[in-house]
């Protein structure tokens, strides 16, 4: 049976767990909020809630040899650079600010508050059931020129070294990762020389974190 880890029960984390649900009626849900009345919205046979901090718990379980099929990021932070920073702690890895210019090297790029930049080929509001095409824009149907996983991946900036995940829809607007993929970018972190940029992307949009190894 297929196990898939929602962490965030929000907008994107509830539609996430209603349509996934309704999909395949093989599979196990975990359910993580801080906020027991959102869990509450989601009691199913299928779900086990889980009323904890996301991160905390990414870092609890993975740490413990948990491995779900898949994770889907539903919080407002970037989830894989915070389990990161977690994971590693503040002796070994720090928040760095990103590098100027990097506004200009990303479409549409949106500054966060804590600092992160968020970036998209569109520069509208997406459908929430958008089944992201291969090659082509949903809306304008015109075609799309690069992924954003390969833009983000590939981006020279120095002294920066580009580590990006590549979230993958599992259905119509609902993109997830599978831990081995965190795993591997822990490991890509610990062997870089000097600062990385941080980043989970789909085909369209995607975040980006500065950091760097103490």
């Amino acid at each position: 049976m297929e196990e898939i880890w929602i962490i965030g029960v929000g907008q994107f984390g509830y539609i996430a767990f209603q349509r996934l649900s309704e999909a395949l009626q093989d599979r196990q849900f975990v359910l993580v909020d801080l906020a027991g009345e959102k869990l509450r919205r989601c009691k199913a046979s299928s779900a086990k809630l889980e009323i904890s901090d996301g991160i905390a718990f990414l870092e609890k379980y993975l740490a413990q040899g948990r491995r779900p099929d898949w994770i889907i990021p539903a919080l407002p932070v970037h989830l894989a650079a915070e389990w990161l920073l977690l994971h590693l702690g503040p002796q070994r890895l720090r928040r760095v600010p990103l590098p100027a210019g990097l506004a200009q090297a990303v479409p549409n790029a949106f500054f966060g508050a804590e600092g992160n930049v968020y970036v998209s080929h569109a520069d509208f509001k997406c459908p929430e059931d958008c089944d992201e095409p291969r090659n082509i824009c949903t809306i304008t149907r015109k075609a799309r020129k690069q992924n954003m996983f390969e833009l983000l991946g590939n981006m020279a900036i120095k002294p920066f070294t580009s580590l990006n995940i590549q979230s993958r829809q599992l259905g119509p607007g609902i993109g997830g990762y599978r831990p081995e993929q965190l795993l591997a970018l822990r490991e890509n972190v610990e062997h870089a020389r000097g600062p990385v940029l941080v980043s989970t992307a789909c085909r369209c949009h995607g975040v980006i974190t500065g950091l760097e190894r103490r």
